[in-house]
């Protein structure tokens, strides 16, 4: 996973190469990703794990996989699996090194154990609306719970009767003994633990209390040892949260630094939005090629190497931005221009007959391969008399700068023959069958044999050699740049873009592409990119769009 873009310099690897500098942490560098196994990952998660990746790679240091699994009623196998997956296609490498939070949950409750006798943990009975209520607010301080002085010696004894399952869900919580009037509310009172009766993914019913996020991430740091603690700037309040409970019990401090995440525009990056779309059947899955998922961007075609190009390109700041979609567009044009094989296909075809070609004759047809890479050669296309073109590419009644096929005009059919345009065939209703149409035998290759010019060069399939396929083409998600900037109540479901995904039916591509198997990528010229589905369940093939060859929304906004 090489790349010059990734080894500039920035805030954090200038702190690093610091501590480095100071002998600090002797000279390791160890760093993670912790993703909560309760959907698929994202586009912003890549931002996460790429940084984190990298400067472990970098620095000749190591890097870890880590679910925090302290949820079980939101968490999933499946998710835990699809992660994996998605890191891997990614390119990151924990080698052997994959935790979970699970792991440590004895580990966790012993230190519990250790702050409540030391006086700075309790056993708390107050509802949860009580305890909402006391809390305060960023202007008022909170109040202490009634249940704050207990002994040492009760909390111990519900402490540890919370864990052997003799109270019901919401009838005690274990909370931090800090500050209730702070000016941080994370600061007031924490909560530690909840009793939770529910079976999680990998201890079973082992447990029936379970860690609180902001307990429980800063001691997973701490006990694999790392270093460099990055993460997002939401994370900035609780910094001195986990920091606290790390000094009390004496352990570990890894240092956390902060930076801006991943705001990408024309699409939502919540995922708790994510998941209203998947559960409200929105889209057909985490992976609908119309999310951000890295399983939807895979689906649809975008490769490890555009994201991690993306991502090195938008680079790491302390600010809020938000990044232009078409950047993200860019990164996969670069990387498919180069390497994504041409094709010739029609998306909505037109039937073309050439009259004076040979009913019987199919000449085979030289075409490059990519012109970007001289060593993908060229392939065979059959030529014949009855041919496809694109149903778009013909007008009867052309304005001024239409230069493509019109009654009387001529054009170039790639790599084959000048054809021109004699006679109009139509149903009773007005609609065109099919065009009829002459060629130019001196002009084979596409070349002039008189110097004489023709502006346009269209695209064709052979009737007779093109196979059907289903094609859906994908657009953004969102019609408004930023759904945090909404008129009052409006929410991001009422700006999902119906135009997000366009499925055609009866378009014909080369022969060839029968065979092609899912993840297939490339170029149906002057079309885009395009990616083969997994989607089994269908008979012919299924090709997604990937991105078009131009940004088309730039141009739509410039009107």
């Amino acid at each position: 996973m090489g790349n010059n873009e990734r080894s500039k310099s920035n805030f954090i690897r200038d702190i690093i190469d610091h501590d480095l500098q100071n002998g600090k942490n002797n000279g390791r560098v160890h760093t993670r990703f912790p993703p909560e196994p309760n959907g698929h990952l994202h586009i912003g998660h890549a931002k996460a794990i790429l940084v984190n990746y990298s400067i472990a790679q970098d620095y000749n240091g190591k890097f870890n996989l880590r679910f925090d699994d302290t949820n079980p009623i939101k968490e999933d196998e499946e998710y835990v699996n699809a992660i994996i997956n998605d890191i891997k296609w990614l390119g990151a490498d924990w080698e052997d090194r994959l935790f979970y939070a699970s792991d440590y949950f004895e580990q966790m409750y012993e230190y519990a154990v250790q702050l409540i006798k030391a006086g700075k943990a309790f056993v708390d009975s107050q509802s949860a609306e009580e305890i909402r209520s006391n809390r305060g607010t960023v202007t008022s301080p909170g109040v202490n719970s009634p249940f704050r002085e207990r002994s040492i010696e009760e909390n111990l004894d519900l402490f540890e009767k919370m864990r052997d399952g003799d109270f019901e869900d919401g009838s005690h919580v274990l909370r931090g003994k800090i500050d209730m009037t702070s000016p941080n509310m994370l600061m007031r009172d924490p909560l530690m633990y909840r009793i939770r009766h529910a079976s999680h993914h990998r201890t079973g019913n082992k447990w029936c209390i379970y860690p609180m996020y902001d307990w429980a991430h800063g001691l997973e740091d701490s006990l694999e040892g790392i270093t460099h603690s990055l993460c997002s700037l939401e994370f900035q309040a609780h910094r001195p949260l986990y920091d606290w409970f790390l000094i009390e019990l004496g352990v570990h401090k890894p240092q956390q630094i902060e930076f801006a995440r991943l705001n990408l525009n024309y699409t939502v990056m919540s995922k708790r939005k994510l998941l209203q779309l998947v559960e409200e059947n929105l889209v057909n899955g985490w992976d609908d090629p119309r999310l951000p998922t890295l399983s939807g961007l895979r689906r649809r075609g975008f490769t490890p190497e555009a994201i991690q190009n993306f991502i090195y390109k938008v680079g790491v700041a302390k600010a809020h931005s938000v990044v232009d979609y078409a950047l993200l567009e860019h990164s996969i044009r670069e990387v498919l221009n180069k390497q994504a094989p041409r094709v010739m296909s029609v998306l909505n075809p037109l039937k073309v007959v050439i009259t004076n070609y040979p009913v019987d004759k199919v000449e085979e047809i030289d075409a490059v391969n990519n012109p970007e890479d001289p060593a993908a050669g060229t392939r065979k296309v059959p030529f014949s008399r009855e041919l496809y073109i694109e149903r778009e590419d013909f007008m009867e009644d052309p304005p001024k700068k239409f230069f493509r096929l019109a009654p009387g005009r001529e054009v170039r059919f790639r790599y084959a023959y000048f054809i021109t345009c004699n006679e109009v065939i139509k149903d009773g209703n007005g609609e065109i069958l099919e065009l009829q149409c002459t060629y130019d035998p001196a002009s084979k290759g596409g070349k002039s044999p008189d110097g004489r010019k023709v502006k346009a060069t269209l695209h064709w399939i052979s009737v007779a050699h093109a196979i059907d396929a289903e094609v859906r083409l994908y657009d953004r998600l969102i019609t408004v740049p930023d759904t945090n900037i909404l008129e009052e109540g409006k929410t991001f479901m009422d700006f999902i873009n119906p135009d997000a995904l366009k499925v055609l039916h009866n378009c014909k591509l080369e022969a060839h592409l029968a065979k092609a198997e899912a993840g297939y990528r490339c170029q149906f010229e002057r079309l885009g990119y395009f990616c083969v589905d997994n989607d089994s369940t269908l008979q012919k093939p299924v090709f997604n769009r990937t991105v078009p060859l131009r940004d088309v929304w730039a141009k739509l906004q410039k009107k």
